[in-house]
């Protein structure tokens, strides 16, 4: 009974990916790191973009297709050992962690910030920086799972989106 339950639980769970991904409607993020922009696409089409700040150095945030494998909510700031929740932690209220260089989800991520002023600049050591109402906002839009591209493409997000299979041309 317990190995029926666990694969019922396999099968329908909202974790993706599941076969190829993204698929037109699967929620999907670009962050733009010439543009200090960032998209979020749904329902095949781009429902908000918003201001980011990305890291200090070009080279500091990694390029190209990611998976979001962590979500946390106030999240801690290891490097400095700062609960979440405080309003010292660079991290805001939220963190969106993606595989980026062969990690975890722990190392590279979408996060809000307690430096509001820094977003639209070159300003992070190598993560996405977002106001605070904004990754909450996509916090809840996100599920693990969701595929993320980071580029230095200033193309429209529309046709980055269609090349990337989250928009139907």
């Amino acid at each position: 009974m317990v190995h029926l339950l666990m694969a019922i639980i396999l099968v329908v769970s909202p974790v993706w990916p599941l076969g190829t991904n993204p698929l037109p409607g699967d929620p999907y993020v670009i962050a733009d790191l010439d543009r200090l922009e960032l998209a979020f696409i749904e329902d095949g089409e781009v429902r908000q973009v918003f201001p980011i700040a990305a890291g200090a150095e070009e080279e500091l945030t990694p390029v190209g297709e990611f998976t979001l494998t962590v979500k946390a909510s106030n999240p801690y700031y290891r490097k400095k050992d700062i609960p979440g929740g405080d309003e010292d932690n660079p991290l805001g209220t939220r963190w969106l962690g993606f595989d980026a260089r062969e990690t975890d989800g722990r190392v590279y991520g979408i996060h809000g910030t307690n430096n509001p002023d820094s977003i639209g600049k070159r300003a992070t050591a190598g993560c996405i920086r977002m106001k605070n109402e904004d990754v909450e906002m996509l916090f809840k839009e996100l599920p693990v799972g969701t595929r993320i591209c980071v580029t230095k493409d200033r193309r429209d997000f529309q046709e980055i989106a269609a090349e990337k299979g989250a928009i139907l041309d």
